[in-house]
């Protein structure tokens, strides 16, 4: 095998977040050097952890509602599921943790007034 195979280049279009956790890196990864390979795939499971939780919490302050133990175990490992296909292919150059974290806060900002104007209704009933 000759040297210049073992060589991965990382791209240059990199979103912020991937951009951040690959920062240790360089612009190119030596698939010889195992500390280089160790830090590309923790850097990979960071921000499918990061993909995963913002997901999960977009779910619950979006979409989510009572149902069986069952029944929510099923949607949150399809949620798993999907967030690995997101953070692979598509989640070093497409920003997909940011938009996560901006509809997390926007859905959260809903939530609190939401719950703010119940609480306003009730204190005028009463």
């Amino acid at each position: 095998m000759n040297e210049a195979s073992n060589i991965l280049q990382i791209p240059n279009d990199l979103s912020p977040v991937a951009s951040f956790l690959f920062s240790g890196l360089g612009g190119e990864i030596n698939l010889n050097n195992d500390d280089e390979v160790a830090l590309a795939i923790r850097s990979v499971l960071f921000l499918y952890l990061i993909i995963l939780g913002l997901a999960i919490v977009t779910y619950k302050l979006g979409f989510a509602k009572k149902l069986p133990v069952l029944k929510s175990a099923v949607i949150y490992v399809v949620l798993a599921a999907g967030c690995t296909i997101l953070t692979v292919p598509l989640g070093l150059s497409l920003p997909i943790a940011e938009g996560l974290f901006v509809s997390s806060l926007v859905l959260g900002i809903y939530r609190v007034r939401l719950h703010n104007e119940r609480k306003g209704r009730k204190t005028e009933a009463s």
